[in-house]
C-alpha cells in the first residue's frame, strides 16, 4: 500500500512539472517571437557571420536588451564502469547590443541584420583583464579544449530579447572549423 502510495504522489509531481513546462512555452510563444536568418551556418576562424532576424512582439514587451550572441560549448564524454558521463561547459561567448533596453508595444514586427565574429587565435601574450582582455582568453579556453581529443565543441547563435517576464530567444546551431586556430 505504501508503495502506490509513493507511485501516485511522484506521478502527481510529474504531471504539475509538465503542465509548467507547457504553460512557459505557451506564454512565450503568447508573448511573441523571433525567427532567426543565417545565409549559410559553416565559418572559419576569423569570419563575420553575418545574418537577420525578424522579432514580433504579439503583446507589449518591456526589454532589458536585444542581442546575438555566439557560444561555444564543449562536450566531453567520459566512461567509467560501463556509465558514461557527459559534462558540458561554455568556452566562449561573444556578444552584440543590437538595441538597449525600450518598450516594444504590441504588434511590434522588425526585421534587424546583424554582424558577429567568429574567433580567432590571440595575437598578444599578456592579456590584459577589461573586456577585449576577457574575449582572448575566451580564445585561449576554445584552443586548450581542442588540445582534449574527448571533446567535442558545439556552436551556436542565440537571438535574445532581454525582458521583464518571459525572453524571447531562438538558436541555431553553426559550424567554426575550430581547427584553423591551432
Amino acid at each position: 500500500m505504501h508503495g502506490n502510495k509513493t507511485l501516485i504522489v511522484v506521478a502527481v509531481v510529474a504531471g504539475i512539472v509538465v503542465i509548467a513546462i507547457i504553460a512557459y512555452y505557451l506564454a512565450r510563444f503568447m508573448r511573441g517571437s523571433i525567427k532567426l536568418t543565417l545565409p549559410r551556418t559553416a565559418f572559419n576562424p576569423g569570419d563575420v557571420i553575418t545574418g537577420s532576424f525578424d522579432l514580433h512582439a504579439k503583446k507589449a514587451i518591456e526589454g532589458n536588451k536585444l542581442v546575438v550572441r555566439l557560444i561555444g560549448t564543449e562536450i566531453t564524454e567520459s566512461r567509467e564502469d560501463g556509465k558514461t558521463e557527459t559534462n558540458s561547459r561554455e568556452i566562449y561567448r561573444s556578444e552584440v547590443l543590437i538595441e538597449p533596453a525600450r518598450s516594444y508595444p504590441a504588434g511590434h514586427m522588425a526585421n534587424y541584420p546583424f554582424e558577429i565574429a567568429a574567433p580567432t587565435t590571440p595575437s598578444m601574450p599578456d592579456l590584459p583583464n577589461n573586456a577585449v582582455g576577457q574575449a582572448l582568453k575566451s580564445v585561449v579556453g576554445v584552443i586548450e579544449a581542442i588540445s582534449d581529443k574527448s571533446a567535442q565543441l558545439k556552436w551556436k547563435i542565440e537571438v535574445r530579447l532581454d525582458a521583464k517576464g518571459i525572453d524571447l530567444v531562438t538558436t541555431q546551431a553553426v559550424s567554426i572549423n575550430i581547427n584553423q586556430l591551432i
